[in-house]
C-alpha cells in the first residue's frame, strides 16, 4: 500500500478542505481520466483497490497513473479507552481530495475499455467522480 517513506511529524491535525483543486486538475499523462466532484479523505486501501480494479479490467494493457498520494496520517485511539491522555497512534494514511482533482489516468487502450475500467475503479472510491477525455484526443474507429 502507498504511504510515505518518512515524515517530518508522526501526527497531524485534521484541518479543513475548502474550495476546489488548485493543482492536479488537468490531464497530464494519459488520454482518459477520472476526476473528483466532491471533497474527501481517500485511504491508501481505497486507492489500491481502485488501482487493482482498473488494471484487471484493462487486462494489463496500456498504462495507468495514480495522481494522488496518501501523505496525511490519521490517528486512532484503542477501543474502550477513556477520554484524554493525548492523541492516539497513527493508524493509516489518507490523500486529501478536493473537487476537480484528477485521481487516475490511463492511456494505450481503446475508449470503451478505458471508460469501463475507470468506472470499475471509481466504484471502489467513496466519492462521486466523472470520466474525462483529453481535449485533443481523436476517437479512431477500429
Amino acid at each position: 500500500m502507498l504511504q510515505p517513506k518518512k515524515t517530518k511529524y508522526r501526527k497531524q491535525q485534521k484541518g479543513k478542505m475548502k474550495g476546489n483543486a488548485k493543482r492536479g486538475s488537468q490531464i497530464a499523462f494519459g488520454s482518459f481520466a477520472i476526476k473528483s466532484t466532491e471533497s474527501a479523505f481517500i485511504t491508501a486501501r481505497q486507492i489500491e483497490a481502485a488501482r487493482q480494479a482498473i488494471t484487471r479490467n484493462m487486462k494489463r494493457e496500456g498504462q495507468i497513473w495514480i495522481r494522488i498520494f496518501p501523505d496525511k496520517p490519521i490517528t486512532k485511539k484503542p477501543a474502550e479507552v477513556r477520554m484524554g491522555k493525548g492523541k492516539g497512534a497513527p493508524e493509516y494514511f489518507v490523500a486529501r481530495v478536493t473537487p476537480g482533482r484528477i485521481l487516475f489516468e490511463v492511456d494505450g487502450i481503446p475508449f470503451d475499455i478505458a471508460r469501463e475500467s475507470l468506472r470499475l475503479g471509481a466504484q471502489k472510491l467513496p466519492i462521486i467522480t466523472k470520466f474525462i477525455v483529453r481535449h485533443d484526443y481523436v476517437k479512431t474507429t477500429e
